[in-house]
């Protein structure tokens, strides 16, 4: 069994003053990892601020003989993304890893949400992974290696109702993480996303008995792997849970072709164009394309 260490890399992740993030902080600094606890240390639905759990996380990590350093910048600007991955490199001198963790809840039926809701949640969440990785980025690319694990969600993936915003700015994280994943390859850069079922403040009212089980620190183990060196996969979407870890994949149907299509024949064969038997899990759009070529050129497969 592969020993998973982090010794002498240095790991920015963020909205870790609490829940999933501060799990994933201790995780990374008990295997030798040097850290950047980044929080804003807002409510759950963002608001306000507070340095004091990035710097408890921190002191925390520090007192255990690990290395740490607090950073309080939010995400939700290209200022604030940058000053993080500053952080870093002040105290550290470089950057390895990014573990995107930061995020908000601004739940609300979709006809009654606002603008604001659904700019604020996009910001944290998409656009935070954009704003903190892409400085990041530029460095991993320089020394040619670097890990990235963005949190997206089975809101995003699955749809949940009253998160249009919330899943919306989750299945945007997938495809980040995808093309990420695909220019990343040539320099050693390797980009993967969760989904993860978790207790925490964002979560507690929502799983009933059933929350004792979900401990967020059985995501980390999960975090580790995707952010170590032992880590072959890139672009891949996994679903952690309670002690259990589960692949979340995008499949393409063989489906119906018909070189001379109308919408009488898509109603004919709806059943055959959703038939998920003999289904390709392609790795980009290439592969997609790959299948079109070949059944307009040769007929179906």
């Amino acid at each position: 069994m592969t020993d998973i260490g982090f010794d002498g890399r240095v790991a920015i992740i963020t909205g870790a003053g609490g829940g999933l993030g501060r799990e994933h902080a201790l995780e990374l600094a008990r295997r030798g990892a040097r850290i950047v606890v980044n929080d804003l240390g807002g409510s759950v639905g963002g608001d306000g601020g507070d340095a004091g759990p990035a710097q408890r996380v921190a002191q925390e990590i520090n007192d255990l003989g690990g290395e740490a350093v607090a950073d309080t910048n939010s995400v939700a600007t290209a200022e604030g993304g940058k000053a993080v991955v500053q952080t870093a490199l002040d105290a550290f001198g470089t950057v390895d890893i990014v573990v995107n963790n930061a995020g908000i809840l601004r739940d609300k039926s979709f006809h009654n949400l606002t603008p604001e809701m659904i700019e604020a949640v996009i910001d944290v969440h998409l656009l935070g992974a954009f704003y903190v990785t892409q400085p990041a980025y530029l460095v991993m690319k320089e020394k040619g290696y670097g890990r990235i694990v963005s949190t997206s969600s089975n809101s995003g993936v699955l749809g949940n109702f009253g998160q249009a915003n919330y899943g919306a700015a989750k299945m945007g994280l997938v495809g980040f993480t995808r093309v990420v994943a695909i220019e990343g390859r040539r320099n050693g850069i390797k980009a993967n996303a969760i989904a993860p079922v978790a207790l925490t403040r964002m979560t507690e009212d929502l799983f009933g008995a059933a929350g004792d089980a979900l401990d967020p620190k059985l995501v980390s183990p999960l975090v580790a792997y995707l952010a170590s060196e032992a880590c072959e996969v890139s672009g891949e979407v996994y679903s952690a849970a309670g002690g259990i870890i589960s692949r979340f994949f995008i499949g393409l149907t063989p489906g119906y072709y018909n070189p001379n299509l109308t919408a009488e024949d898509v109603a004919a064969n709806w059943n055959l164009i959703r038939d998920e038997e003999g289904y390709i899990v392609p790795d980009d759009s290439s592969g997609e394309i790959s299948k079109i070529v070949r059944t307009v050129m040769g007929g179906n497969d």
